[in-house]
């Protein structure tokens, strides 16, 4: 069974019930699959080459998920552009994966314009408002044209590839983690037992499509249930979805739960139906699960999961994460997978043992996309290393400690230090720098820079910041960079992040990130 079938079957099932509900209509199960299908005779048309890349890039849409299943279901596969990206950092990926079609919205139709994007087919999916070049194909004309096909079903196994998902790179190169139909499938049937999904459920779409966002999608349809798009921008209209149209569900970072809580005059009355928020993407302290549990009730749930094993490696239900001494835990493995601790010598460890969160099964990627050195340094017989410590109790409940990759989570998005760290010693006055993650109340982590100018040298930190936010993007570009005279450092040299954390922790001087994060995950429309 492939992914798109689970869909295709609800269809059949509930052809008459409300799918995807938005501020610009209802569209039905039946009628959803008639577009989904007749926009896949599309893609087909285009390249009838089977397992081809198809590019999307745009904000929370249902013309973004109506482009996501057609893609699945023209035996294509899908490479989500998050819409805030860089242009630059799109031009590399799209060289990378060399996609025969780009698909785009307002919002994302900008990152598509560098000299890799020429050889593909261009398609603006959002009715209009994204008009796109001269004598460029629209998906309401392609809808049209096409109405009452049905696409050719290409014959799937569990390794056919359905996603091409970036991460940061360390070597200067992007990172494609590739997904197979038996991750998605695993990952498809983790959240409905997991969850306990039903047709009753309603969710509320309210981080990025192109990232967790994207593991929902499917699952609910699955079940019979609908998909909520808020009627605007930022928390307040996310409020209005759940007062108004019946939310039961969302996944969120932690920074978002934070600023539904902060809205004027918002309380537990205005999620009537809530039952399960899911945080992820970043960590929440145990403190801030109280405070949240308190404010919603005992509906908080998280899971434990990365690109490479999609979303739920582990999950903890909200009756589960309301016991005291399991508010610091991200719960236990879920289903066809097994979850590890593992000893640098290559050896599991037991209960209470601390050491590197391992995982094999269904869920594991196949690996890197050209990256054949990458991925064998991280699926090592069979276990992906995941990069994060942690250890797990007696009845399998997993704990994280900290991570070995020293990725920055601000607001629910990766940071790669080596990325801005790249970019700042592009600038002639920085002789060397590094980035590193600061503990932040709002947005789980800030990221800040400290750097070292060349004798004689120096640069504002506008400037620098400026760079960063050219070339990596607004979520990498730091709130804060130290100028140091010289850098801390080990006895073998290397630069003491760590100290430098302390640094900016301690001193009484340093002024707190900028309010208004530009990563934020609900600020804009269709976030």
């Amino acid at each position: 069974m492939m992914p798109i079938d689970f869909f295709l079957r609800a269809a059949r099932r509930f052809a008459d019930r409300v799918a995807l509900d938005s501020p610009t209509g209802q569209i039905s199960y039946g009628d959803l699959a008639a577009r989904v299908d007749a926009f896949a005779t599309a893609l087909q048309e285009i390249d009838p080459q089977p397992g081809t890349r198809v590019a999307l890039s745009g904000g929370n849409t249902p013309e973004h998920v109506i482009a996501l299943l057609a893609t699945l279901a023209a035996g294509k596969v899908w490479v989500p552009v998050g819409y805030r990206s860089a242009a630059a950092e799109v031009e590399r990926l799209v060289s990378a994966v060399e996609p025969s079609i780009l698909l785009y919205d307002s919002l994302g139709g900008r990152l598509f314009e560098g000299p890799a994007c020429d050889q593909a087919r261009r398609i603006a999916i959002d009715g209009g408002s994204s008009k796109g070049r001269p004598g460029e194909d629209t998906m309401a004309s392609l809808l049209g044209r096409h109405e009452g096909t049905t696409p050719e079903r290409h014959a799937g196994s569990r390794e056919t590839l359905q996603a091409i998902k970036f991460t940061g790179g360390t070597t200067g190169l992007p990172k494609g983690v590739m997904q197979p139909a038996r991750a998605w499938v695993a990952g498809i049937i983790n959240q409905i037992a997991g969850w306990r999904l039903t047709e009753e459920d309603r969710y509320v779409v309210a981080a990025p499509l192109t990232h967790g966002t994207s593991t929902y999608i499917l699952p609910i349809l699955a079940e019979g249930g609908q998909i909520l798009f808020p009627d605007g921008s930022g928390p307040q209209a996310i409020v209005d979805t759940f007062r108004q149209r019946g939310g039961t569900m969302a996944f969120m970072p932690p920074t978002l739960i934070y600023m539904l809580m902060a809205q004027p005059g918002v309380s537990r009355a205005d999620f009537p139906r809530l039952r399960a928020l899911i945080y992820g993407g970043a960590p929440m302290p145990v403190e801030q699960i109280e405070r949240t549990s308190q404010f919603f009730g005992p509906v908080i749930g998280t899971t434990f999961g990365q690109t490479e094993a999609p979303q739920i490696i582990t999950m903890i239900r909200p009756e589960e994460l309301a016991c005291p001494e399991l508010r610091a835990s991200v719960g236990r493995a879920s289903w066809l997978g097994e979850v590890g601790i593992m000893a640098a010598d290559g050896q599991l460890l037991g209960p209470g043992k601390v050491g590197e969160i391992v995982v094999r099964g269904d869920l594991v990627m196949q690996g890197y996309w050209r990256l054949p050195e990458k991925t064998d340094e991280t699926i090592v017989d069979g276990w992906l290393h995941t990069g994060d410590v942690g250890s797990m109790d007696a009845s399998g409940f997993l704990f994280l400690k900290e991570r070995i990759r020293d990725v920055v989570i601000t607001g629910g998005f990766n940071v790669y230090p080596i990325d801005v760290e790249n970019v700042l010693s592009k600038h002639p006055a920085v002789y060397e720098s590094a980035v590193f993650g600061v503990t932040d109340e709002k947005w789980g982590e800030a990221v800040h820079a400290a750097v070292q100018f060349r004798a004689g040298e120096s640069a504002t930190e506008p400037e620098l910041q400026g760079l960063v936010r050219e070339r990596l993007g607004p979520v990498q570009t730091p709130k804060r960079i130290h100028v140091y005279a010289s850098l801390p450092r080990s006895p073998v040299g290397k630069v003491l992040k760590s100290t430098l954390r302390e640094d900016v922790l301690s001193s009484a001087t340093t002024r707190k990130p900028a309010a208004n994060h530009e990563a934020g995950c609900s600020t804009e429309p269709g976030t």
